[in-house]
């Protein structure tokens, strides 16, 4: 009788479904802040990205006609720039500072609005907050 018995049980008792919650559960609290992390890496890079972008548009303008574009108002994502050849990424707004010789690009992503990062022509570099997009 006991071996009829066996052989018809068949499903998952209440301890090993548990077990397997409560591992799921563990794997989701690493996972989510470990992705929210990555996702603020982004935002950081795609603003980075079109620092650099914009900066070579300005060089290529500055190349073509002796001067630096004077941006008339901020260059946003999915919109076309005063600066012939660069858009930036949607979601990054982009604005420049021209001096005689020289320009600085600041700009912020709509997700990380409480920072800016900077890239100053004098020294060619991008300058930000040390943690990136808080």
């Amino acid at each position: 009788m006991k071996k009829l018995r066996l052989q018809s049980e068949s499903g998952f008792t209440l301890i090993e479904l548990l077990v397997v919650v409560a591992i799921i559960g563990i794997l989701a609290a690493i996972a989510i802040p470990q992705f929210a992390a990555y996702r603020k890496l982004g935002h950081e890079a795609q603003v980075k990205s079109d620092l650099r972008n914009g900066a070579v548009a300005q060089e290529a303008y500055f190349a073509q006609n002796s001067t630096y574009k004077a941006a008339s108002s901020a260059w946003v994502g999915g919109a076309s720039a005063t600066v012939p050849g660069f858009n930036p990424t949607n979601g990054v707004t982009v604005t420049s500072a021209v001096a005689t010789n020289a320009f600085t690009l600041t700009a912020t992503h709509t997700n990380c609005t409480a920072v800016s990062w900077t890239f100053s022509s004098t020294n060619g570099q991008i300058a930000g907050p040390i943690g990136g997009c808080p």
